[in-house]
């Protein structure tokens, strides 16, 4: 026989566990959207991707793993509105699987649709640069040196006057 008040406990009891089930159904994320890898160079890769709007996110999870191979590496960043990062330390012609993983206050979304992708040979980059393009990097490069020698010029004519002045 249920004693009245018992059966009552257990009804607030499965009332109790149904509202907390359900505010948990609410505050799930949403897999990351539209991950995608840009800038694929020999060492190295960008993955980017878009979340829901209103998903309360603080950071993301990144996985990066050989493909045919166990071992991956695990990048997490929080405190961030960042929806990109570096993939860094690549192999040279290798294939690469990448998920994204939402974070929040109360855990990860799922992961993401695996995204593939593979590293470009050492001679493929050479060969795909014509003799006469530019990059960036190398003007960046031309730039900051041209800055350096500038200030090592006006230096070196600061201390001149400073010295003619004297004699």
């Amino acid at each position: 026989m249920v004693k009245p008040g018992l059966s009552a406990a257990v009804l607030l009891l499965l009332l109790g566990f149904l509202s907390v089930s359900s505010v948990n159904a609410d505050t799930l994320l949403s897999a990351p959207l539209n991950v995608t890898i840009r800038e694929i160079e020999v060492n190295s890769a960008v993955v980017t991707w878009e979340i829901l709007e209103g998903d309360p996110v603080i950071g993301f999870a990144i996985t990066q793993q050989k493909k045919d191979v166990r071992m991956l590496r695990f990048i997490q960043e929080v405190n961030t509105t960042t929806r990109s990062c570096a993939l860094w330390d690549l192999d040279e012609d290798t294939e690469y699987i990448v998920h994204v993983q939402s974070i929040s206050m109360g855990g990860s979304s799922p992961p993401s649709e695996p995204i593939l992708f593979r590293t470009p040979k050492e001679s493929e980059k050479l060969a795909s640069k014509s003799p006469d393009e530019v990059t960036m990097e190398e003007v960046g490069q031309a730039a900051q040196l041209r800055a350096g020698e500038l200030i090592i010029i006006v230096v070196v004519l600061i201390m001149w006057a400073v010295t003619a002045r004297e004699v």
